[in-house]
């Protein structure tokens, strides 16, 4: 008798959030049909949440493409071949170079959360056609943060929650959103360990909220009021790491000064906190051996989002809460997401360009209208901004204005109805890929996942779609590729010869050099991982960058680091960094952060003068839409199926708000804001409090299956949203505080019931 050979587990990640959790996953044809977490990823440790076992729900999606797409003049699509679209693509890069500038081309993507390789190539095509404008959904978030991270000390921080006694989580749900590694297994020990503390700024009674000490429950759109007592209680409770902050900062009088002034019980009451909880929580702070702090889209996409990550970084910095176990670190890269901070502007409003990102509610503006230097054309790869940025209605407007408009991506999404060429990518699972939220500190690891499966047919993974479109605009042809090649055949040593002569010779190679790499490195590399070419650079910028750190890691050299990636299917660790060399990575002279930021601490006094509220009797209540749940994952799941529960998106209503609407669970409602109006099954949950209300992430998605059927399912949250509410420092959108108002919906005439399960009732876009 012989026993069937056990199923084979393949190495991979999760591609969900930030965090890119190692999972293992056995086949059944070209379906993902079991899933667990892999002990063997240096991260996460076979940590996983529960969205992860869906994966496959994304990579046999209903509306995957398989073929290049041409739009007809009546506005529906056409298949070509793919020689026929990269020569037409091509040719309208280089027609709108030709006549307006490169800079007039628009680039918006770069990748979702773990699609990181196509964005390092997208950098040879943007130099090719001479680009240099680009944004993506960092731009929606994180630029502020970003802002203020380079003021204070020229890099970003995260926190060690693994090791904190104090945890402060503002605007942020771990539970949910995860974004550190086994988010769910530390936030359970910190609840359970009376030594340690949670503290929580959240309006929201959330899974997070639930397992805190100090759940600071503001009012919507009050954290900097809150934020700031806090401060403040530092401040003037004489709680400051003095013998920190003589040796290691800059600016500290004027921040001494500025909060010396706040009223603290004032700002309690207009955050809506209790002052004594506020100072206590402060207090708890204050008195800790090591605090974390982690603040998310919450306070990110609400009013003054720039001024709370300020207010935020004082609480661990005033307090001496850095370069020690627990506490905040900057940490390596092994790829910056950001380029270098400098503000730039946008070439028609004038808006502010921090780490090289156009601010996404600005980008229709920059396209509707006679300004000679608008953007005529637009790559978008990955990314689906006439759905997830503010304001669909006018994003696909601005879309459909375009000269020239090419969408590279696995699915035919919102924007892809927009594009005149559509591009089918390969799925993550179909191709060597990566991420670079490489953000963690003292061990920070890097995973090069191999591909699962061979691409569907018709479809091409991102580095190869890039390396046709720069080879069809001829800016570099074989006779400066050749040597590199015949190097390449040689060995890693003479090819680094090579490209080193090359680069400084002719100054197209540096430039391209993703391309480069991919034509001449890539070829020489194992089966399926001719994409990781680019890679190697990275891998040796890493080690010329952090030398000591890659050689405490385990690796002699930038070549020695790139083998390991190479062959570390589960991921491998790339730096170990020491506590006493943490302050090294501070950017600014001596080492020292620079805590004053003159723009902030006047944004810090006019809190005394400024009354937080932005409703009105119109839109009386406080809509965040796009709330992250338990069953959303942002737009890559576009087959409704996956969700066991709240398969609508439920609108969710405080129960006070439900009795002064006269709704119940079930019940439909419509909710109108300045931009739209929707309809939405009603959930009644007291996590929410009176005045607000939350649509989740995810949703609106039209979907178009094999058979031709189209559904669309819940509320696309940006048909509510406005380009126009938005950060005055960063730009970033108002996303989580929306002005609405909430009305019920007639029931037919015919009485049918409503829906005695909310989480099982459709909802309709």
């Amino acid at each position: 008798m012989t026993t069937a050979p056990a199923a084979t587990w393949h190495p991979t990640a999760c591609i969900l959030c930030e965090c890119n959790c190692g999972i293992e996953v056995q086949l059944e044809g070209r379906s993902l049909a079991r899933i667990r977490g892999d002990r063997a990823h240096p991260a996460s440790q076979g940590y996983t949440c529960n969205k992860a076992m869906r994966l496959d729900h994304y990579q046999n999606g209903p509306d995957r493409l398989t073929s290049p797409l041409r739009r007809r003049p009546d506005g529906t699509f056409e298949e070509i071949d793919w020689d026929t679209a990269i020569a037409e693509v091509a040719a309208g890069f280089a027609r709108v170079a030709g006549e307006h500038g490169g800079e007039s081309i628009f680039y918006y993507g770069g990748g979702g959360q773990g699609n990181h390789l196509g964005g390092a190539y997208s950098g040879a095509f943007l130099r090719a056609v001479g680009a240099r404008h680009r944004s993506s959904a960092l731009a929606q978030e994180k630029t502020g943060e970003a802002w203020v991270d380079a003021q204070l000390s020229g890099g970003h921080t995260r926190g060690e929650f693994e090791h904190a006694e104090v945890s402060v989580f503002v605007g942020k749900n771990p539970w949910m959103s995860q974004s550190f590694p086994r988010a769910r297994v530390v936030l359970r020990e910190i609840a359970r360990d009376p030594a340690r503390s949670m503290i929580v700024i959240d309006p929201v009674v959330t899974d997070t909220a639930k397992l805190a000490d100090f759940h600071l429950r503001v009012i919507p759109g009050t954290d900097a009021w809150c934020l700031a007592a806090l401060v403040a209680t530092l401040v003037q409770e004489e709680l400051l790491d003095e013998d920190f902050l003589a040796e290691h900062a800059d600016g500290v009088a004027p921040v001494r000064e500025a909060f010396a002034q706040v009223p603290i019980g004032d700002y309690a009451g207009r955050c809506g906190v209790d002052e004594t909880l506020i100072r206590n929580a402060a207090r708890r702070i204050g008195s800790a051996l090591s605090v974390s702090v982690f603040e998310d889209l919450g306070v990110q996409q609400a009013p003054n989002s720039t001024l709370c990550s300020y207010l935020n970084k004082l609480l661990w910095l005033l307090t001496g809460n850095f370069a020690k176990p627990g506490s905040q670190h900057l940490h390596s890269w092994f790829a910056p997401l950001f380029r270098p901070t400098r503000v730039g502007r946008t070439p028609v409003t004038g808006a502010p360009i921090i780490t090289g990102l156009t601010p996404c509610n600005v980008i229709p503006d920059e396209i509707l209208t006679d300004h000679p230097a608008r953007f005529r054309a637009m790559l978008v790869e990955s990314s689906n901004p006439a759905h997830s940025l503010a304001d669909s209605e006018r994003m696909g407007q601005a879309l459909d204005a375009l000269e020239h408009l090419v969408v590279i991506d696995v699915a035919m999404t919102e924007t892809a109805r927009h594009a005149h060429y559509v591009l089918p990518a390969a799925t993550q699972y179909e191709k060597v890929e990566a991420t670079f939220f490489n953000l963690e500190f003292p061990r920070n690891s890097f995973h090069l996942r191999h591909r699962l499966l061979e691409p569907l047919p018709g479809t091409l993974p991102e580095p190869e779609i890039y390396a046709r479109i720069v080879r069809a605009l001829g800016v570099i042809g074989e006779e400066e590729l050749a040597p590199l090649r015949e190097a390449a055949a040689t060995g890693r040593a003479e090819y680094a010869r090579a490209f080193g002569e090359a680069a400084g010779a002719d100054p197209r190679i540096p430039r391209l050099a993703p391309y480069v790499l991919y034509e001449t490195l890539g070829p020489t590399l194992p089966d399926g991982l001719q994409g990781a070419a680019a890679v190697w650079g990275l891998a040796q910028r890493c080690a010329m960058t952090y030398p000591a750190a890659v050689r405490r890691a385990g690796h002699a050299d930038g070549d020695a680091l790139f083998d390991a990636i190479l062959e570390g299917t589960s991921g491998v660790v790339f730096t170990v960094d020491e506590y006493e060399d943490d302050f090294g990575y501070v950017a600014h002279p001596g080492h020292r952060f620079a805590l004053e930021i003159p723009e902030l601490l006047d944004g810090v006094r006019a809190l005394r003068d400024e009354r937080p509220g932005w409703t009105s009797d119109e839109f009386p209540i406080v809509l965040s839409a796009g709330e992250r749940r338990a069953y959303t994952a942002n737009d890559i799941f576009r087959d409704a199926g996956w969700r066991k529960r709240d398969a609508g998106g439920a609108l969710r209503i405080s129960p006070a708000d439900a009795d002064a609407l006269g709704l119940a669970g079930g019940d439909r409602a419509r909710i109108t804001t300045a931009r739209g109006s929707a309809e939405s099954v009603v959930e009644v949950t007291d996590t929410m409090q009176r005045g607000h209300a939350a649509l989740p992430n995810g949703f609106g998605l039209t979907v178009t299956s094999a058979d031709g059927t189209t559904t669309t399912t819940g509320v696309a949250p940006n048909t509510l949203t406005s380009s126009g509410w938005r950060d005055a420092f960063a730009g970033t959108p108002w996303h989580k505080h929306v002005p609405a108002r909430i009305e019920a919906v007639a029931l037919p005439a015919d009485g049918a019931a409503r829906a005695t399960d909310p989480s099982r009732a459709p909802g309709t876009a």
